[in-house]
């Protein structure tokens, strides 16, 4: 096992460093905020608690949630332009400062395709670096389910889009920073997993990360060390 130190040195030399975006990237959880937004908020909000603490499969989780909140093509677009994700302090630094210095940036999320590219056009990260969940809908707008084979669909999967990552692009130090059990796992196949608990703290998360930061001012220090 890596020590703190070794961690640090692997994410000052990371080809990639890949992010989560709900409570990591953003402030809030999009699922929460698409449940809300559909008026079943509550209910919605105990599954994500579960879903985070590791104690049911994610795709459960999901499929579960989006069977309660069924949102409409129109209703989720409405939802980015009334109420648009709200970037985390310090990660617009952290990402221009890792691509500047030719570092890649992924958005690696368990949650909806167009809400995290809109995130990623915030953050000048091409479309092509989201791997994310994909509503269907059908011709008249209505919910018809998610894409199942997303890799982001089930437990696992973040771990399965960095190993695709590594064997595409040859990335020798991979990097995954989240708040959540579902990033914590993707490590490995991730080189050194950064557990993030600026916007929300899950306690299985801080016990057993052996880095754990509430600030992305800290990782732009650990970058200036070099």
């Amino acid at each position: 096992m890596a020590s703190l130190l070794e961690l640090k040195e692997i994410f000052r030399n990371a080809d990639a460093v890949c992010f989560d975006v709900d409570s990591t990237v953003i402030r809030e959880e999009g699922i929460d905020e698409l449940a809300k937004f559909c008026g079943v908020g509550d209910a919605v909000a105990e599954m994500t608690r579960r879903a985070m603490g590791g104690t049911v499969t994610f795709k459960a989780a999901l499929t579960a949630r989006l069977g309660l909140i069924r949102p409409s093509y129109e209703q989720v677009q409405k939802l980015i332009s009334d109420n648009p994700p709200q970037l985390t302090p310090g990660i617009r630094e952290l990402v221009s400062r890792l691509q500047q210095r030719g570092v890649q940036v992924f958005l690696v999320s368990g949650g909806f395709q167009s809400i995290v590219e809109h995130v990623a056009l915030q953050l000048n990260i091409p479309t092509a670096n989201v791997f994310a969940n994909r509503l269907k809908f059908y011709f008249n707008g209505e919910y018809a389910g998610f894409d199942e084979t997303q890799p982001t669909a089930e437990s696992g999967g973040k771990g399965k889009v960095i190993t695709h990552l590594k064997e595409q692009f040859h990335f020798e130090k991979v990097v995954m920073i989240g708040d959540g059990a579902t990033d914590m796992e993707a490590c490995p196949p991730a080189d050194c997993f950064i557990g993030f608990g600026g916007n929300v703290i899950r306690k299985q998360v801080k016990e057993k990360a052996k880095w754990y930061i509430t600030h992305f001012d800290e990782l732009l220090k650990e970058l200036e060390e070099r």
